[in-house]
């Protein structure tokens, strides 16, 4: 079942086989040089773009349901060390990449939090993050 899942639906080969019939029905050979470059490249533009059109849409409806405040009230209870030890986790388990890690990091400091807590979320949030954690075990396992 989990191979199942890595190969056809994150991994999509169902659309690679789909786009490679396509080009034979149109005369291109999938194993010549110039037709596995144009599959690849169909492949590649249209796995990117639904994956990214799913990701964005998703994240966004997680950030509507934790938006900053949240995340800079949460962080205001503590001080010291575990402060930043929180900072780390919350940005651990946020769905934030960097493009918006940024603009919450600025609110943050905007918002009087200290600048090294506000550092372990940034430094934590796009690195070790949700989708990173989901890629890893689909490599390597649980």
């Amino acid at each position: 079942m989990g191979k199942f899942i890595t190969d056809q639906i994150l991994g999509m080969k169902w659309l690679n086989t789909l786009i490679g019939n396509l080009l034979g029905t149109l005369g291109l050979d999938a194993t010549s040089r110039i037709g596995g470059s144009i599959q690849f490249f169909l492949y590649d533009v249209i796995k990117i773009t639904v994956l990214l059109c799913v990701l964005i849409y998703l994240i966004s409806y997680i950030q509507s349901y934790f938006p900053p405040e949240r995340s800079k009230k949460i962080m205001g209870r503590f001080h010291g060390i575990w402060a930043n030890c929180i900072a780390a986790l919350l940005g651990t388990v946020t769905p934030f990449c960097s493009c918006s890690s940024i603009p919450l990091f600025i609110g943050f400091t905007s918002a009087g939090l200290p600048l090294g807590v506000a550092f372990s979320f940034l430094i934590s949030s796009p690195m070790v993050d949700l989708g990173s954690l989901v890629l890893l075990m689909s490599i390597f396992g649980a």
